[in-house]
This record gives structure tokens, sequence and C-alpha cells, in this order.
């Protein structure tokens, strides 16, 4: 097919899966995938391959980099002892389960391994899109796992090729590959993310702030890949630093333009990729001989079960080593295992991995258990996706975890915050900018309003909590015709005509006065007072928010969300022309 029928087949797809899934109340991945497998039955639609570099080079770098700009550096930091193992050691025994029960049901050793190392990692964008539901600490854990074990794998996935094809690997060698992937990505992170660095700080123009933030993922994995290191560790690595220093190198205008186009590129790259997925499973499916089916079928499920059982085992084994949380007992741990054993999905890097196995050996013969390897990756993949997909939001009720408010929490203790440090600075900052009384009076008055508001929020919410004693799943039922119930009230109609349009005598000016008293200030000065005093009152709250940051007593994401609200408030004050500039 050529490229704009496909262009416009993925649309369409994506599109149909976006309206389908809130009315089935299924993931939108799960639905996108399953229109994927059923277009696979056109015979046509089957030739629409998924090159392995395409996932590798084009979607990995973009979707891994939005997922560490959305991951909170802090709790990556608090989380090492579980993300740490999880993300090598975890990798490398799933790796060498999978491959140990593939042997032994026929499949070659070298191509078993490849098929371990391909399955073995969960994958980011999946665990993203199905992991919502899950309390916000567990979610950041699994999120970070799934960033980083990439790299893990794909070392894995070089020795095992390496074996496949006929080549010797020593121990040395190992260590070396090891090293190089974990160490040189990490290194061509920092550097990419300090050039960005350099660069941005000199930029004040949206639109080359966002170009130039649209490249570091992808200057980040090539300078990896030609080092012969960790690509997704570079990007990673990338995204977290430039994610933290952004507020304070970049724009108002250019964060809220970011925060709108990047996740809506990342939703189309992410539904294309679960279509593409869905077609490329049938295009294995019919090239595998019926007579083999059966067999590997049963490899495919073996495999599948493997994984669960390594992933709850060994997060049961090293649960001596962890840092329990206050209150943790040990039917909450186990409950909290088998949670984070189902939200174990696997993606679209195992496929593009699979599907990069060489198709001779160096001797030019065919290399044995190719399409064996092809066929269990993308059954493990469906597996995940289609069962623990659905299940997992069974398994979190059944868990019954304990809310996470910390976020919440968070929130309104740094809005608290911001705002009375504000308010303490208020004299300074309109003697500063040569702010009159009244201009002054009426920004302080404002502040206590807010001060005030996010007090009685944190009231609200505190016997909210106290009285909350009961299962709110029964809210859940509600169908869609309450839509509007749940956005609130409807304002009342204005006066005007059937159409809606107002009268044309609304848009006329009724603020008029013969008594204006020329020996006040002039509106257009107190406006342009108040609108320095505003934007120093931002920059006073914004450098008390990034301070409460840096100090950690708030979190990334937390900050991320104020960080925005003030944003939009700089923006109106500027206005838009302006602030675009």
């Amino acid at each position: 097919m050529q490229g704009l029928e496909v262009t416009v087949l993925l649309g369409l797809a994506m599109l149909v899966g976006t309206v389908l899934a809130p009315r089935l109340r299924v993931a939108t991945p799960l639905v996108l995938l399953v229109i994927g497998l059923a277009l696979g039955f056109v015979p046509e639609l089957r030739q629409i391959e998924l090159p392995p570099e395409t996932v590798l080079l084009l979607f990995l770098p973009v979707l891994l980099f939005r997922e560490a700009w959305t991951t909170s550096l802090r709790s990556v930091r608090r989380s090492l002892r579980y993300i740490v193992p999880m993300s090598t050691l975890l990798v490398v025994a799933s790796a060498f389960a999978v491959a140990g029960v593939a042997t032994w049901m026929g499949v070659p050793w070298e191509a078993a391994l490849v098929l371990g190392a391909a399955v073995a990692p969960p994958d980011a964008t999946a665990v993203a899109a199905l992991g919502r539901l899950l309390p916000e600490r567990t979610f950041m854990k699994l999120k970070a796992e799934s960033l980083t074990n990439d790299g893990t794998a794909l070392v894995l996935y070089s020795i095992a090729v390496s074996l496949l094809i006929g080549d010797q690997v020593t121990p040395w060698q190992i260590t070396g590959m090891v090293l190089l992937s974990y160490l040189g990505g990490a290194a061509a992170g920092v550097a990419v993310a300090a050039l960005a660095y350099l660069a941005l700080r000199r930029m004040e123009s949206t639109l080359t702030i966002n170009l130039t933030l649209a490249l570091v993922p992808f200057v980040a994995f090539l300078l990896a890949e030609i080092a012969h290191a960790s690509g997704v560790l570079a990007v990673v690595f990338a995204g977290l630093i430039v994610a933290w220093i952004a507020p304070r190198i970049t724009t108002a205008m250019s964060r809220r333009a970011a925060d709108a186009t990047w996740p809506f590129g990342v939703y189309l790259l992410n539904g294309a990729l679960f279509v593409l997925i869905g077609l490329e499973i049938q295009l294995v499916l019919h090239e595998i001989s019926p007579s083999e089916i059966g067999i590997l079928l049963l490899i495919t499920v073996a495999a599948w079960i493997v994984l669960a059982i390594v992933r709850y085992l060994f997060q049961w084994l090293f649960s001596p080593f962890s840092r329990p949380g206050p209150g943790s007992s040990r039917s909450l741990r186990h409950r909290s295992r088998v949670v984070s054993t189902v939200a174990g999905f696997r993606g679209a890097v195992s496929l593009a991995i699979a599907l990069s196995v060489p198709l001779t050996t160096a001797d030019g013969t065919p290399v044995a258990g190719r399409d064996a390897v092809v066929f269990i990756t993308a059954g493990v993949i469906v597996l995940t996706l289609l069962v623990q997909g659905p299940l997992l939001p069974v398994v979190i009720r059944w868990a019954k975890l304990p809310a996470d408010d910390a976020a919440v929490e968070e929130f309104e203790l740094a809005q608290r915050a911001i705002t009375g440090a504000a308010l303490v600075a208020l004299d300074d900052l309109a003697a500063e900018h040569g702010v009159s009384d009244a201009v002054k009076d009426r920004a302080r008055q404002e502040g206590y309003e807010r001060l005030e508001l996010a007090n009685a929020r944190a009231v609200a919410r505190q016997r909210a909590a106290e009285e909350r004693d009961r299962d709110d799943d029964d809210t859940m039922d509600a169908g869609g015709d309450d839509a509007a119930s749940r956005m609130g009230p409807i304002p009342p109609a204005a006066d005007g005509d059937d159409d809606g349009r107002r009268p044309v005598g609304q848009l006329e000016m009724i603020a008029v006065s013969d008594d204006i008293d020329i020996t006040q200030r002039s509106p257009l000065i107190r406006h342009r007072e108040a609108t320095r005093l505003r934007l120093a009152i931002l920059d006073r709250k914004r450098e008390v928010l990034l301070r409460l940051r840096r100090e950690g007593t708030i979190d990334d994401l937390v900050a991320r969300r104020i960080l925005a609200d003030l944003d939009i408030e700089e923006i109106r004050a500027r206005g838009m022309d302006r602030a675009a500039d």
C-alpha cells in the first residue's frame, strides 16, 4: 500500500479506537490492538510491515523522552533500591528462565536466549498507557523500572544474537558490553542535556525552544548508538535532566506550547504503534506453518506464565532488602507484589527486538528458530495486553492498596507556601517596581483570598478523608448520559436571540462617565503598575516553588502542576502576543 493510504488507515483506526474505548470502558491501547488484529485479516493490509528500525529509531526516542519528562526524579531517587535490581537482575533472571523453558520445549538454545531477551523487559509506553489506575507511588516505580530495563534487554539481545549467528563471546566481552551500555548511555544523555542547557538558556523564541527540545531525544539516541552504548538510557537520562532544568531556562509560553503539543504527538505515535503491532502479529501468524502453531502456542503460554512467576518470586526474594512503607503488613506487601506482577506489560520494544534477529548466520545458512522467536514474542505481547490489561483494574480493587494522598497534600502545602511568600515580599516588590499603594493593596487582598481558598481546600479534603469509609465503586457505574452532571451546572443562557448570539447593544461601551477626576492616576498607569507587580509576584512564587522542589519538600510533578498555573497567569498578564515573542 502507498504511504498516504497507510497514514489514512492508521488515522481512521485510531479515531475509531478513541471513540469506542470510553464507551466499552476499556483502555484505548487494548482497543487499538484489537483493531490492528482485525485489520490483519485483510490480505492486502498484512503487507504493512513494522520495520524494527522504525520502532527503535523513530518511535522509541520520542516515547521514552516523554515518559522520562513526566517521571518524578524524586521518586526515582527514593526508589533506587527497587528500580536497580528490577531493571537489571530481574531482566536477566526472566530472560534465562524463559530461555530454559523454551529450550526444554524444543527451541534451540541460542534462539531461546534471544526470545528471553525480547520478552524480559516490561514496556514503558504500555505501562504508562495501562497503569493509570495504580497508586501514584506504585505507578512511578513501575514506570521508572520500565524506562531503564530496555538497556539490559538490548545488551542480552546483542550477546544472544552473537551466539545465534555463530560468533564467540568471552566473559570479558560481556563485561565490556554491559559497562559500555550503561556508562556510555548515561554519559551520552548527560552530555546532550548539558548541550541543551547551553542552547536553551540563550533562546527566547517559543518556536526555537520547542524545536531544540524535539531534537534532544534523537541526538541523545544517535550519540549513544555511535558509541555503541545504550540509546535507551541516553534518552532517559537526557529527559530526566532537561525536565529538571527546563523551568529555569525556558519561557512560560514555550512550556505551555510544549505541554499542549507533546501529549498529542505522543498519543498519535503510541496509537499507531499499537495498531501496527496488531497488523504485525497477523503477519507473523500467517508466516508460520500450521503444523507448528500448536507447540508454539504452548511455548507462548508457558513463557507468559514463567514471566509472571519469576517477577513475583523476584520481588518476594528481594523484599528483605527493600524499605517497606509505614504501616505496611505482610498481607499488603503480598497484594502489592501481585499488582506489580499483573502490571508487567510487554509492548513494541519486545517485538522490535524479535524482528531484529538476522535472517542468516555468518556462513549464510538460515537462522534456526527465528520464526519461532517472532511468533512467541508476539503471542506474549498479546497475552500481557489483552489478558493482564483488563485484569489489572480487578486486581487493583482486590488489593485495596492504601490511598496515596501525598501529591494532594504537597500540592496544598506548596500553594500555601508560595502565596504566603508572595504576601511577605509584597511591600518590597511594590517599592522595587514603583507601584502605588492602591494597586499594592488590591494585590494584597487578592493574595489573602488565594491563601484563604487554599486553606479551605485543605480543611475540606481532610474532613472528606476522615469521613471516607465506604467503597467508591458505586460511583464508577454511572453511564455516559450523566456526563453533563459531572461537568457541573450549565450556566443560564444569556439574554439575546434564539440562536445564542448576544444583542449588538451589549458589545458597545457602557462604562462611560463625564465625572472623571483628572487628578487621579490614569487607568493605563494603574494597569501597567498592576502588570509589573503581578509579574514580580509570579517570579517570586516560581522561585519559592523551585526551591521547595530542590529541597525535596514537594514532588517534581506537583511542582510542574503549579508551574503550569503560574505560566498561564503570566501569559494572561503579559498578553498572548508579548508572551509569544
